[in-house]
């Protein structure tokens, strides 16, 4: 089974202090209103934020930043590097996210994405996510709205009719 150009191999993993610097050098390159270090460091002190990056032969090229919520997932920061955008890094990011959903638990994943950045509308709307709302004067830095984005799960025939049996799926 050769790999097409298309389905890039990637390792997703923990966000560790090593990361860092290749972090903070894709969000500046992504962002005109870029995280600093200390806003990454102050995010991932809280109990319930997490960090994972993509890496590619060894390279961070890719990570993401979300919250854990009762009910629901919400992503924090998200970003691929330019040179390899469109390459699948960014779906397979959030096809983890997506495997961490359930009917029972949390069904969910929430993000805001700026009114300007239509791309980013553009690649999750691609994966599933509808603009639910519109959130006014929502950035600190600026005066631009943000689309409240939402990814809902789908539960399966199966879990609909037996629910509490999700393990058997994820193991396989």
């Amino acid at each position: 089974m050769g790999q097409t150009q298309q389905e890039t191999s990637v390792h997703i993993r923990w966000m560790i202090r090593r990361d860092m610097p290749d972090v903070l050098r894709i969000e500046a390159s992504n962002f005109e209103f870029a995280w600093s270090e200390e806003d990454f460091v102050r995010c991932l002190r809280q109990r319930n934020c997490i960090g994972m990056v993509a890496e590619q032969e060894d390279q961070v090229v890719g990570f993401m930043i979300y919250e854990l919520h009762k009910n629901r997932l919400h992503i924090l920061n998200f970003a691929v590097a330019a040179h390899c955008q469109r390459h699948g890094i960014g779906r397979a990011m959030v096809s983890k996210l997506i495997g961490k959903l359930s009917n029972d638990r949390r069904n969910r994943i929430m993000l805001e994405v700026r009114e300007t950045n239509l791309s980013a509308q553009l690649f999750f709307r691609n994966l599933g996510f509808r603009a639910v709302s519109v959130l006014r004067d929502f950035y600190e830095d600026s005066t631009e709205d943000a689309y409240l984005m939402q990814y809902r799960y789908q539960p399966t025939v199966e879990e609909l009719a037996n629910p509490g049996q999700r393990i058997s799926r994820l193991a396989g």
